[in-house]
């Protein structure tokens, strides 16, 4: 009982009333409670199950075994101990009570937990994405093959576990496998059965730093591919009808010979006078005008950065050498404008599109050429 006393095991004995009559440093440690704390006290009460004192009086009945019971421990943790007992006799040969020695395994079970997590989440990518999972050794043999994407390749699971890569692939198409072999993580995306794929190679090392497994990942473009291209297809129509609906919202009239007008509708922010801005400049070029009307009688409101760009505008179409003139101001469009302290002093402006017909008739018959 001595050696036992000192060994790093949890060693415990209790007898038919259940209470404990030995408890040695390694139970100590392994439990968190000290032997003074532990001798006398119940083990069901001690080191409780969820069965309460059942398996513990089941053990004064069986000769021997193992078995595995968390505990809480004396400082507030949890620990699982494999505990291996044997039954105490007396001189008749009947049951006095159990000797218990316990190995402390919450490592190992918590490893097993994880690894059966790991298997679990594994299960679940490989049964439901359009992935192949494969490993190899460092030979290059197969040890591992899955996924729901072996489907569309007409490869089954497992089918070529065994077999060596290097002789079922050509060389180009096993590049990254050696790459990986030498220790190098590859991505890359290639063709494959004549469909688009993405494969990762990822090297695993053993103790010594060698890399001693790969491990493969190959992903299925074709849909992707497919729903990227019907995305861009949608974009670009969606930018087709928005371009066909700015042209419609902002239409460029040739009023009369030399005399362009621009009524403009709606809602307008930056992007928009932009885009007018764009358009009315080039026509102007593109007809040779002398005059463009910008008719703001449809617009109820403008932000203060559009403020300033529809002055800009009529400054950049005289650049061009024409007259820019804006008709139909709302008396919101008109605050807003002043509110800027936009320098308006060089800017026809009349009350509306009528008005600014008659000016630029009269401009250009006082000038000698009537439209």
């Amino acid at each position: 009982m001595d050696t036992l006393a000192r060994s790093p095991l949890a060693v415990v004995e209790y007898g038919l009333d259940l209470a404990i009559t030995a408890w040695n440093e390694g139970a100590a440690r392994q439990l968190g409670v000290p032997g003074q704390e532990a001798l006398g006290r119940s083990i069901a009460e001690l080191l409780p199950t969820p069965e309460d004192e059942g398996v513990w009086r089941r053990l004064l009945a069986e000769d021997s075994g193992e078995r595995r019971l968390r505990h809480p421990r004396g400082d507030g943790g949890r620990v699982t101990c494999a505990w291996a007992h044997h039954r105490v006799l007396d001189p008749r040969g009947e049951a006095a009570g159990v000797l218990c020695i316990g190995r402390d395994v919450t490592a190992e079970v918590e490893a097993s937990r994880r690894h059966v997590e790991q298997q679990q989440i594994l299960r679940a990518l490989v049964d439901n994405l359009d992935i192949i999972v494969w490993a190899s050794d460092r030979h290059g043999v197969f040890t591992y093959l899955d996924g729901k994407g072996l489907a569309s390749s007409g490869v089954k699971p497992g089918q070529f576990v065994g077999l060596n890569n290097f002789d079922l692939f050509n060389e180009h198409e096993t590049v990254g496998l050696r790459r990986a072999l030498r220790g190098e993580q590859v991505h890359n995306v290639s063709e494959g059965h004549g469909r688009p794929i993405e494969n990762w190679f990822i090297p695993i090392r053993d103790e010594r730093g060698e890399v001693d497994v790969v491990i493969g990942i190959t992903l299925d473009l074709t849909e992707s591919r497919r729903a990227a291209l019907e995305l861009r297809e949608r974009l670009a129509l969606i930018e087709r009808q928005q371009q066909i609906i700015r042209q419609l919202s902002t239409p460029i009239l040739q009023v009369w010979n030399g005399v362009l007008a621009l009524p403009m509708i709606g809602v307008v922010d930056s992007a928009r006078t932009a885009d007018v801005m764009d358009s009315l400049l080039q026509a102007v070029v593109r007809t040779q005008a002398r005059y463009a009307l910008l008719d703001l009688t449809g617009v109820e409101a403008v932000d203060t950065k559009t403020a300033s760009y529809l002055v800009e505008l009529v400054r950049a179409i005289r650049l061009l050498g024409a007259e820019g003139i804006i008709t139909g101001i709302r008396p919101s469009v008109a605050q807003t404008m002043v509110s800027l302290g936009l320098d308006l002093a060089e800017i026809t402006t009349l009350s509306d599109l009528q008005a600014g017909l008659k000016h630029c008739i009269g401009r250009a018959l006082r000038g000698g050429r009537a439209p």
